[in-house]
């Protein structure tokens, strides 16, 4: 039976209006991530971006995510929904209700990530939530460094918990956060901050609603999914049929580190097995299995469905098999302060799996893991005769990315975590430390057809250079990042003093007075074989002295 002839033309009007409509919730959980941007008491946040937004139906199916966030953040985000949901069902939630936690099992992976679930109402009927992600500074306990043996030392344990009860604030909550850091009042201003974002987003989402005349996000949630799905499945199916290995390696903290994965690519799915990956570490590098998805699933989607919406429905055909016993899935009370460490080596071990079908759409390995040195200094480090006032701070800061197919990697760059390399300006302002030196590393890219990319070069010394303390927390100095086609490795990174002292390349470690800490972030594996590399190229890297 034909369609009338007013379908089609009705058909493309509702197209162009879920387009709009798709558009503007974009916009709404991009505000939702600005507002939390430049409200953030944390440098973390505002400084470095290192946070998520999103929005996500009464089913915890997240719908769309802010531009501005990072994958470890937002794909695991997008499991700890339903967690919440599982506490507080929708039903019993009411407006001016705002919901935390940074249960590394329940959110994403440490407790130095704060999430913060709220409901969006509208005509006093709940249509939604908004869940954000956040990085602080302090949650007590050894502070974020490798060194402590279970959870409970690595600071202040927070479940799934009402902070706000229909905008009235928690003060048991707030009493117990505050008395638990040693930033109380950078932490507790973070945590109206991820609440003042989500509240933003949701009136944004409520005049959206009634400027569409819509009184649900049902039909337009479907509409989402089912399209992303479609996309994804049909880039999947374009891929070869196979079995891929690949394995990468981790300095360690007791030892090195082996992750090994197995991709099994099928018509509807891709499959991962992590068997053979090494087990569960003593200190605090383990990874939670909800971040070692979240960042499997960014690696895979970067090669195979780049363009694809980020979303439930679009991660879903991404399966994942991890051990248990494996350092890929600590069980708690586990440590798992820098699960970063390892997690964030994902990626590349995926395109390690998937240069073998697709090896024009993978790049080299990269430094992978950020150098983002916690440092600490006064009575807590130095006693009666400390010459600094008592601080914590953190600072964000990358090696070079691996080369690409056909271009070079890019220079102190954050990948894959997306963060931004904090300016020394806004560390020196919140803290008594200086940054001497902070540079490009010359001839710390792999060579190759296409270059990897630079490292950096970072001296870093307590005001009128007194004793302060550095939670070392690297890696990439034993294991540099491989190439990739006959393109060479990227340099190893090294940690130690300006004098030449060699430090541990994790640990808490005391700076002494009069010295400085130098860190020689790792460069980026090279592409093909450098003697394929254009002789213009040649002459341009040693001009600017890159190599």
């Amino acid at each position: 039976m034909s369609s009338s002839p007013d379908a089609q033309p009705r058909d493309a009007l509702a197209a162009i209006q879920r387009q709009i409509q798709w558009n503007r919730l974009i916009a709404v959980v991009e505000e939702q991530a600005q507002i939390m941007i430049r409200t953030a008491f944390s440098t973390t946040v505002r400084e470095a971006g290192d946070l998520s937004a999103g929005i996500f139906d009464l089913r915890g199916r997240m719908l769309a995510q802010a531009v501005t966030g990072t994958p470890g953040h937002v794909n695991s985000m997008m499991e700890s929904v339903g967690h919440f949901l599982a506490k507080f069902p929708a039903e019993t939630m009411k407006a001016g209700d705002h919901y935390i936690t940074n249960d590394p099992w329940l959110g994403t992976g440490h407790l130095h990530d704060l999430t913060v679930v709220t409901p969006a109402f509208r005509n006093g009927q709940i249509v939604g939530l908004f869940a954000n992600t956040a990085h602080v500074i302090d949650v007590g306990g050894l502070g974020m460094g490798p060194e402590g043996r279970s959870v409970f030392e690595e600071g202040l344990y927070i479940p799934i918990v009402k902070c706000f009860d229909q905008g009235k604030a928690n003060e048991t909550f707030f009493d117990i956060l505050r008395a638990g850091t040693r930033t109380p009042a950078e932490l507790e201003g973070d945590v109206y901050s991820l609440c003042a974002c989500n509240d933003a987003g949701a009136r944004r989402l409520v005049e959206m609603m009634d400027e569409f005349g819509m009184d649900s996000l049902d039909s337009l949630a479907e509409s989402i999914f089912e399209a992303s799905s479609r996309a994804t499945l049909a880039e999947i199916a374009k891929l070869p049929r196979g079995e891929f290995s690949a394995q990468i390696s981790s300095d360690g903290y007791e030892a090195p580190v082996t992750l090994r994965a197995r991709m099994t690519v099928s018509e509807d799915h891709i499959s991962v097995d992590y068997a053979g990956t090494s087990g569960l570490s003593g200190r605090g590098i383990n990874v939670p299995a909800a971040y070692t998805r979240a960042y499997a699933c960014f690696g895979i989607k970067c090669v195979v469905a780049p363009e694809v919406p980020n979303n439930w429905a679009s991660l879903l055909p991404f399966r994942m098999e991890i051990p248990e016993g494996s350092i890929l899935n600590a069980p708690r009370p586990y440590p798992v302060a820098v699960r970063h460490v390892v997690g964030q080596l994902l990626p590349d071990l995926m395109m390690g799996c998937l240069h073998q079908a697709v090896p024009d759409r993978v790049t080299a390995e990269g430094s992978s893991c950020l150098w983002n040195p916690p440092l600490r200094g006064g009575g807590q480090v130095s006693g009666a005769n400390a010459e600094l006032p008592d601080f914590e701070v953190i600072t964000f800061n990358s090696g070079g990315t691996g080369a690409r197919p056909t271009q070079d990697g890019l220079d102190g760059t954050a990948f894959p975590s997306g963060v931004r390399t904090m300016p020394v300006e806004a560390t020196e302002n919140v803290a008594p430390v200086i940054f001497w030196k902070k540079e490009l590393r010359p001839g710390s890219g792999g060579a190759g057809r296409t270059r990897g990319g630079l490292g950096q070069v970072m001296e870093i010394g307590g005001k009128n250079d007194a004793e302060f303390a550095v939670n070392a927390i690297f890696d990439r100095v034993a294991n540099p990042p491989k190439g990739r086609d006959g393109g060479g490795d990227g340099a190893p990174g090294w940690v130690g003093l300006t004098d030449g002292t060699l430090l541990r390349t994790k640990g808490f470690q005391v700076i002494p007075k009069g010295k400085r800490l130098l860190l020689k972030l790792p460069g980026g594996g090279g592409m093909g074989d450098p003697a394929g590399r254009d002789p213009a190229l040649v002459a341009r890297d040693e001009a600017d002295g890159l190599v």
